[in-house]
């Protein structure tokens, strides 16, 4: 496909709201054990243009992060800052381009800073690889999508996570995913009623506690607990599963009572499955929200820092987010969104 052409086009992938069961998506547990998470998706995303150049550069811009980066068409891409574009590019030229590189401008914007505990990073490689996907004309669905922005985080680029991030930017939605042995993943969206949901989303604050620094090192302690067989690691996250079973039940109901309760009890299991997932900082404004209406709350994510919400009866959302923001956060109520990554060509 020499001389590629192609139309200026765009996509955006939502972030999300990990409700319940992160963690168990992380190998080995997945692959031993199965792993089971409750997410929504929010309006924050990530977006991402690829527009077609005329002089053979390829050419890599993160405008929120302001790095831009240019190179000779056959220029060695191993000194690119912004390895994710790097890799959604690299990998999308070799598997539907024929290994022959386009002349391009890959240009992105994040509505959330990484390490924010939305899945930020993985909303982007979705964008990216979406956005490949029409430009190459490659036959990708959702799950393909999905399946790819995974490997070329964590099996090409070899960056700690797991995998619900790159499914609920895909899908979008309220879901309940599976994750099982031999790389299964089912995506199961709820069907919850108007009202439901409705009171759902009114009951929910996020709160952005200060950039995560650790998300990846509190991963890779949670991954060596989890190579320790029987260690407290492991029977954590057997309590992080159940109780993403059990809000999955308490939400298909609208019990949300029932569900903070979930939701504290998912917390203090989170806390066990490694060092530094709560902070003083995060301790802090939980506090706070605890002394201020909150029902119950944990951090999105992997911890250490990053966006915290809340349960709070609607009654007293808006002294919440008072509160949490006189107390130096960056309180803001939250809006669900049922659409996964979208892409279109202008």
């Amino acid at each position: 496909m020499a001389g590629l052409i192609f139309q200026k086009t765009r996509a955006r992938a939502p972030l999300r709201l990990g409700l319940a069961g992160g963690g168990t998506d992380l190998s080995p547990y997945c692959d031993q054990f199965g792993g089971a998470v409750l997410n929504v998706t929010i309006d924050r995303y990530a977006f991402a243009s690829i527009i077609p150049r005329a002089d053979n550069r390829v050419c890599f811009m993160s405008d929120d992060t302001g790095v831009e980066e240019s190179f000779e068409i056959d220029q060695p891409l191993s000194a690119a800052k912004l390895l994710l574009h790097r890799g959604v590019y690299q990998r999308m030229m070799t598997e539907f381009n024929g290994g022959r590189r386009a002349p391009m401008t890959i240009r992105t914007t994040v509505d959330a800073p990484a390490g924010s505990g939305l899945g930020s990073s993985s909303a982007l490689v979705v964008a990216l690889v979406d956005a490949m996907r029409s430009v190459l004309s490659a036959p990708l669905g959702p799950y393909d999508v999905a399946r790819l922005a995974f490997e070329i985080e964590r099996i090409d680029l070899a960056l700690s996570g797991g995998r619900q991030d790159q499914y609920a930017a895909a899908f979008g939605g309220l879901n309940f995913i599976e994750f099982l042995s031999n790389d299964r993943v089912i995506v199961n969206p709820l069907r919850v009623s108007d009202a439901i949901a409705n009171e759902f989303e009114c009951s929910l604050v996020t709160c952005f506690s200060g950039r995560s620094r650790q998300s990846a090192e509190i991963i890779d302690r949670q991954t060596a607990g989890l190579k320790s067989a029987g260690s407290a690691t492991i029977e954590a996250m057997d309590r992080l599963k159940y109780d993403a079973i059990e809000m999955k039940r308490a939400l298909l109901v609208g019990s949300i009572p029932r569900m903070a309760e979930i939701m504290n009890d998912s917390w203090k299991a989170k806390q066990l499955t490694a060092s530094g997932v709560s902070t003083a900082r995060i301790d802090e404004l939980f506090q706070v929200a605890l002394n201020n209406g909150a029902q119950a709350g944990k951090v999105s994510g992997a911890g250490g820092g990053g966006f915290m919400f809340f349960i709070v009866s609607p009654e007293h959302r808006f002294s919440l987010l008072h509160a949490l923001n006189e107390a130096g956060g960056q309180a803001t109520p939250v809006n669900f969104v049922n659409r996964g990554v979208e892409t279109w060509q202008v």
